[in-house]
């Protein structure tokens, strides 16, 4: 039978939750599954194998073989960011619909989570949704024509799937980000390839050009954009002129352009591992979530997909503002980031008292200063620790209606999850961008009384195996 790192060519015949093809091999002692993520039934794919399991084998996908009898190819260039981006829209509800219900049954202990199914949320947008994308730079670059790879090249565009030092260039849009700077980009890319600086070297950590990361306000149609470079040669890039040639492609859609110098090895984006510059217009561009202003830096936490983003709050306050709250109640926004929940729960219900609990300093500030903008003054945003939530507010034991819950992928700790039900709230809304820790966390709420009222899910991230949900819980 197969060993670990082998490479082998699969039939995917089935799907599961999370994006995650299933190819059935007969053996003596029975079929064995083999998932691949990213792949599709009805696609020939060649993977690796990396983990060997007791009853299942997990691989890598390589590259697809043979595509679906359900694909049809459109014009947009295929990327390991949207492996289902030859779907038909209507075939990925069906599929992901189906497998999540069956997932969060499953793991909630549920059996009839379909009996509390109150609606499936689709992206407004289905192309050209995101408002961030992060390009690396390369100078090994896997050339899609000739499937081989060249050195000493200069690419710009995503990495080769499950590579790390490979990038292959983007040269027409992927049909996730915005056409038209998709389209230009390669521009950008032969512009820089005339400095002569280098392209990053992943393997030997040197090199020039890092990462180009760029934000789009969906409101004003304009882009901030940050180029990362390492320090070596700096004095030979001429900053000036980048901006002058970024400008013209884009002209007065470019909001602003920062320049990171960061020397760190580690392949990382992130503002805070170098020194920022900011070399033309603003640091900052707005984007309107259901009627609110909210500014947004290179590095703040937003929604990715703001047009859907928009729908899945108005179903989460939705779930919270159904119930006859007591004025006298507070409702708590737990994990609440930058705030954009509890200032439109407030815009919604101003009579209400509504606090915004976040461990991350930064974010309450930016949730502060927006909530000002917004002219919003009947919110409050406090830094601390969920679980130590009640020291810090001592005189809030007791007069916690409502809890929305919006915590990272990863679900929330069990100490912490203990923590959150000590606070006694009748109602809890949580959402989830992964509904299966979302599911585990379901059997902990369900043990301490309460009910699943209702369940949604929104497809914030057409063309892949990602889904999010919202649930209602009620205490019995």
């Amino acid at each position: 039978m197969y060993h670990r790192g082998e490479i082998i060519d699969l039939d995917i015949s089935e799907y599961a939750f999370g994006g995650k093809g299933i190819a059935k091999i007969a053996t003596e002692k029975g079929t064995l599954n083999i998932f691949v993520s990213n792949t599709f039934p009805g696609q020939k794919v060649r993977a690796q194998i990396k983990k060997k399991r007791k009853r299942f084998f997990e691989a890598k996908l390589l590259e697809v073989l043979d595509r679906s009898s359900v694909e049809i190819e459109t014009n947009h260039q295929e990327i390991s960011g949207a492996p289902y981006i030859f779907v038909p829209i209507e075939v990925q509800k069906e599929i992901k619909l189906k497998t999540t219900l069956e997932e969060f049954s499953k793991l909630s202990g549920n059996k009839n989570t379909a009996d509390y199914f109150d609606e499936w949320i689709a992206s407004p947008l289905l192309y050209n949704y995101r408002n961030k994308m992060e390009y690396s730079f390369s100078s090994i670059e896997h050339c899609l024509l000739t499937n081989k790879d060249i050195d000493d090249s200069f690419a710009l565009g995503f990495k080769r799937r499950g590579t790390w030092w490979k990038v292959e260039n983007l040269n027409k849009a992927s049909g996730l980000f915005d056409f038209e700077w998709e389209n230009e980009l390669y521009k950008i890319r032969d512009f820089l390839k005339s400095t002569n600086l280098p392209a990053w070297h992943p393997p030997k950590k040197t090199g020039f050009f890092r990462h180009l990361v760029v934000r789009k306000s969906f409101d004003t149609n304009s882009f901030l954009i940050n180029l990362v470079t390492s320090s070596e040669g700096l004095s030979n890039f001429d900053k000036n002129a980048f901006v002058d040639f970024v400008v013209s492609l884009f002209g007065d859609r470019i909001a602003g352009i920062q320049h990171t110098v960061n020397d760190n090895h580690a392949d990382r984006s992130k503002i805070e591992n170098g020194k920022c510059f900011l070399l033309y217009g603003d640091p900052i561009i707005t984007q309107k979530i259901n009627g609110l202003n909210f500014e947004i830096s290179m590095e703040s936490f937003f929604q990715t997909n703001p047009c859907c983003a928009e729908k899945l709050y108005d179903k989460a306050l939705d779930y919270v503002c159904e119930e006859n709250i007591d004025k006298e109640k507070i409702v708590l926004d737990l994990f609440c980031g930058t705030g954009t929940i509890g200032q439109l729960l407030s815009k919604r219900a101003p009579s209400l008292r509504v606090i915004g609990v976040d461990i991350v300093e930064d974010a309450i500030e930016d949730a502060k200063r927006n909530a000002k903008r917004n002219k919003l003054s009947s919110l409050e945003f406090v830094v601390s620790d969920i679980g130590k939530f009640l020291k810090v507010k001592p005189e809030l034991k007791g007069k916690i209606s409502t809890i929305i819950l919006d915590p990272p992928r990863a679900g929330i700790a069990p100490k912490t999850l203990k923590k959150v039900l000590d606070l006694e709230a009748s109602d809890i809304v949580y959402i989830s961008c992964n509904p299966s820790t979302q599911a585990r966390d379901s059997i902990t709420l369900i043990e301490a009384g309460y009910q699943i009222i209702k369940v949604s899910f929104v497809d914030q991230f057409p063309h892949t195996g990602h889904i999010e949900s919202i649930v209602k819980f009620k205490k019995t």
